[in-house]
């Protein structure tokens, strides 16, 4: 088999709400390049509006605890305006900037799930590689990052892929890496894909996307279905071919080709 080509790097560790360690205490040793972060249990959340979140996330379907311990792990305050940091655990979009939005915590952990239950999962039961469609912030591709091995994450708005860096930088993320580029091309120097996730819809899956994911990997992404309305679909790739299902309606922004 041929080595990978070069792939970009990102900073090497992650700390999600660790506080500080008493006088004395052992150093734990920093996790192998390329892994992610131990997932915090979401009942031992020092924020208390981040366990009630994960509970309502629970309540009310979401039922892959990998993905809720992922949801638990990560601050979403730290990815939205300091002013909007009050509302960063309510089940609501809030705004980013340059008319995006961070998605409803629901929704990030209902398209999570659905990626895990299709996607291609090693023996440790992580996704392989994952392509993430539309960094915005970067909060869907940290949580990605709890629950695959590797993870690319796409934006096409320079400005946006400017604060999804600031963002991750003091994370210290190894296993998440930020690429300035046109997300309807997917990114073919790190296929195949496990698993693609887009945070924008357009009025059909691009065939980048279905070209770079790998046999037994999953899509999950929003469609137009109609004037002005959206849906969830999942496209699952076989050698018998390609199958699509469509979920619920969902409102994204729209998804749109080239650098701006």
């Amino acid at each position: 088999m041929p080595a990978p080509p070069q792939r970009p790097g990102f900073p090497a560790r992650i700390d999600l709400g660790a506080g500080p360690k008493p006088a004395g205490a052992p150093r734990k040793s920093a996790p192998p390049a390329g892994a992610a972060a131990p997932l915090a249990a979401p009942v031992r959340d020092a924020i208390p509006a981040r366990a009630r979140m994960v509970q309502l996330l629970a309540a009310e379907g979401i039922g892959d605890a990998q993905v809720l311990r992922a949801m638990g792990a990560v601050d979403r305050h730290r990815f939205v305006d300091p002013a909007l940091a009050p509302q960063a655990y309510e089940d609501t979009a809030l705004p980013i900037g340059l008319e995006q939005t961070i998605s409803k915590p629901s929704v990030v952990a209902r398209m999570a799930a659905l990626l895990m239950q299709g996607g291609l999962r090693g023996e440790n039961g992580r996704l392989g590689r994952v392509l993430d469609i539309g960094s915005g912030c970067g909060y869907q591709a940290v949580v990605l990052g709890q629950l695959a091995t590797e993870v690319y994450s796409i934006e096409r708005l320079r400005e946006l892929h400017q604060k999804a860096r600031a963002n991750l930088r003091a994370l210290r993320i190894a296993n998440v890496h930020l690429i300035l580029g046109d997300g309807m091309a997917g990114f073919a120097k790190g296929a195949p894909y496990a698993g693609i996730i887009a945070a924008a819809g357009g009025e059909a899956v691009p065939e980048a996307w279905i070209d770079q994911l790998a046999c037994g990997g999953r899509i999950v992404a929003p469609v137009a279905c109609g004037a002005g309305q959206q849906a969830l679909m999942v496209i699952d790739k076989s050698r018998q071919g390609v199958r699509q299902t469509v979920l619920e309606a969902v409102n994204f922004v729209p998804l749109k080709s080239g650098i701006a």
